[in-house]
């Protein structure tokens, strides 16, 4: 199947066969809600363009970003592991386009192809190492660490430019917006980026990977490892050496 969605442009003709029936094309818009907190999962999404947000929400208020899906895998995690709900809200961050399917077609394919199952449980697994790496990213890092993994890791899944608030940023950051809007303010005067009112354009991609931490180049070595299609995402060995 023609797709940039990793998974999709994967399927071998027999698990096309399982997939492509149930596929149907929509349009996902910023903040457009996947699910939210221990709602069950109705569908699945492949997406082939922009970027999602896995959103732990706490009982003060407070929210901050857990995890990011993009055009390496499907939103709807939970359904791979045979349960149709998890404790976070999932919303587009970033607006695209993809493929939405009901969850039960998706979980009924997986019984009848061991191949198809291994794949997505490999996305599984290397979406579980990018929350890890992000939890620890969050506890240990500079801001501006945090900040320029963040950027990198969206353009990997939207391109060198798209639309963001500093207020949504801060968000799946997890700090306020102060800080990042002077955190952003460094990185444009470095040459690094240009940021107008709601738009981010990475102007120096070369520049930004040499700011940003050792947890960039370790979820992009993961992602080689356990997808389909992931040699596109070049070599962690190209990006800075640890310390």
């Amino acid at each position: 199947m023609e797709s940039r969605n990793f998974i999709l442009s994967s399927l071998t003709p027999a698990e096309e066969e399982l997939i492509r029936p149930h596929l149907v094309p929509v349009s996902l818009p910023h903040k457009m809600t996947y699910y939210r907190p221990q709602e069950s999962i109705r569908h699945v999404w492949f997406i082939e363009q922009g970027c999602a947000s896995v959103i732990n929400l706490l009982p003060d208020g407070g929210a901050t970003e857990v995890g990011t899906i993009g055009n390496e895998g499907l939103v709807g995690t939970p359904i791979l592991l045979e349960t149709d709900r998890i404790p976070n809200l999932c919303e587009m961050q970033i607006p695209g386009h993809g493929w939405q399917m009901p969850a039960q077609a998706l979980a009924t394919a997986l019984h009848r192809s061991e191949s198809l199952r291994t794949k997505l449980l490999r996305f599984a697994q290397a979406h579980y190492n990018q929350v890890a790496q992000t939890a620890a990213c969050n506890r240990l890092h500079s801001l501006e660490e945090r900040c320029a993994r963040w950027l990198l890791m969206s353009r990997d899944r939207a391109g060198e430019d798209f639309p963001l608030t500093h207020e949504y940023l801060a968000i799946m950051l997890g700090v306020r917006r102060a800080g990042v809007t002077v955190t952003a303010n460094v990185l444009q005067s470095a040459g690094l980026i240009r940021h107008t009112r709601g738009h981010i354009t990475i102007t120096d991609p070369a520049g930004l990977e040499e700011v940003t931490c050792d947890c960039y180049w370790i979820v992009r070595e993961e992602f080689r490892r356990l997808l389909p299609q992931g040699e596109e995402y070049p070599s962690p060995q190209q990006g800075p050496s640890s310390d």
